[in-house]
C-alpha cells in the first residue's frame, strides 16, 4: 500500500483500527529529516509486522533552553519518499498544538535517576520531555513492537524502564547503530559539521573502539577503559569539550567502579564544532562491533 499521511489524533486512530484486521503493527518514533539509521528500523518492522507506522514529530518538550529546536532540520517530502521505499504504511505528523494541546500540559512523566545521568546531567529536563512524548506516541499508535536504535543507548535504557514501570505494553527492538564508512554515527545532526568537523568526527568512534579494543585484550578496569577513551578524544584539535565519558550498566546506567563486567555500555557526548553529538559502543568480548 501507498504510504499514508495522517495529520490528527482522531485520524490515525481510526486508520490505525483498520489497519491492525491485517496482523500486528510495527512503530517507529522519529522526529524526522532521515537518515539510513531511520530506515534501517523501519525496514526491520517491515519484516516482523503486518502493518508499519512512523511518527516524525520535532517535539519542543525535549529541547532546553537555547537548543535548537527552530533550527533543528525538517525535510517532509524526502522523509516520505523515503518511508515509502522503505516499506513503511501509515505516517503520523502532528502539528505541536495536536500533540500538546493549548492552554498547557500540566501531566508529564518525569524519569528517575535513569535520566538523571549522562544526557540527562547536561540537559536536566530532556528526558522528560521524551518520556512523555513517548508514552504519548504509544498511547496513539498502540503498536506490538516499537524500533529504536542503539545510538542513543540512553533513550532506550529510559524508554525500556518507562515501558516495566508503567506496565505499558508491546515490545522494545533495539536495531544497531547504523554509520558511515569512517565510523561515524549516522545522526540528523551531522549536517550542522563543517568539512574540516566532518573529517574530525570519527575520532569519537575511534575513541570507543580503542576502548573496545583494550576491553578485549584483557583491560577490565573500568577508570583505564575511560581514561583511554578522553585521551583518545583530547587529541583532537576540533572537539570543543567533553560533556562526559562513561562506561556503564546498559540497563540502570549506574557508572562501573573496578572491574568492567560483559555488556557494558562505553558512551560519550562531544561538542564539535555546533552539533553535540553521541556514541557508544557494547564491550564484549565477540568479534562483531555490535552497536
Amino acid at each position: 500500500m501507498a504510504l499514508e499521511l495522517i495529520r490528527t489524533i482522531e485520524e490515525f486512530r481510526r486508520v490505525r483500527d483498520e489497519a491492525r484486521a491485517a496482523g500486528s503493527l510495527g512503530f517507529v518514533p522519529t522526529m524526522g529529516f532521515l537518515h539510513e539509521g531511520h530506515i534501517s528500523l523501519v525496514k526491520m518492522a517491515r519484516e516482523q509486522n503486518a502493518v508499519v507506522a512512523a511518527s516524525i514529530f520535532v517535539n519542543p518538550a525535549q529541547f532546553g533552553p537555547n537548543e535548537d529546536l527552530a533550527a533543528y532540520p525538517r525535510d517532509l517530502e524526502r522523509d516520505m519518499e523515503m518511508l515509502e521505499e522503505a516499506g513503511c504504511d501509515l505516517l503520523f505528523h502532528p502539528s505541536p498544538e495536536e500533540m500538546y494541546p493549548p492552554p498547557k500540559q500540566d501531566v508529564y512523566v518525569v524519569p528517575g535517576d535513569i535520566a538523571s545521568r549522562l544526557e540527562g546531567a547536561a540537559r536536566p529536563t530532556h528526558f522528560r520531555g521524551v518520556a512523555t512524548v513517548v508514552i504519548k506516541l504509544f498511547n496513539i499508535v498502540q503498536p506490538d513492537r516499537s524500533y529504536l536504535g542503539q545510538k542513543d543507548g540512553q533513550q532506550v535504557a529510559v524508554v525500556r524502564r518507562m515501558m516495566r514501570d508503567l506496565n505499558v505494553p508491546g515490545e522494545l527492538v533495539v536495531g544497531p547503530t547504523v554509520r558511515e564508512p569512517d565510523g561515524l554515527a549516522m545522526s540528523s545532526r551531522n549536517t550542522y559539521l563543517t568539512t574540516e568537523e566532518r573529517a574530525a568526527a570519527p575520532v569519537i568512534y575511534r575513541a570507543l573502539t580503542d576502548a573496545l579494543d583494550l576491553y578485549r585484550a584483557g583491560q577490565t578496569n573500568a577508570d583505564t577503559l575511560r581514561a583511554s577513551i578522553r585521551t583518545t578524544l583530547e587529541s583532537a584539535p576540533l572537539v570543543a569539550s567533553i560533556d562526559y565519558v562513561s562506561i556503564a550498566d546498559p540497563l540502570t546506567l549506574a557508572e562501573a567502579e573496578g572491574e568492567v563486567v560483559e555488556g557494558a555500555m562505553a558512551s560519550t557526548a562531544v561538542q564539535l564544532g555546533k552539533p553535540r553529538l553521541l556514541d557508544n559502543v557494547i564491550l564484549t568480548k565477540s568479534e562483531s562491533r555490535g552497536a
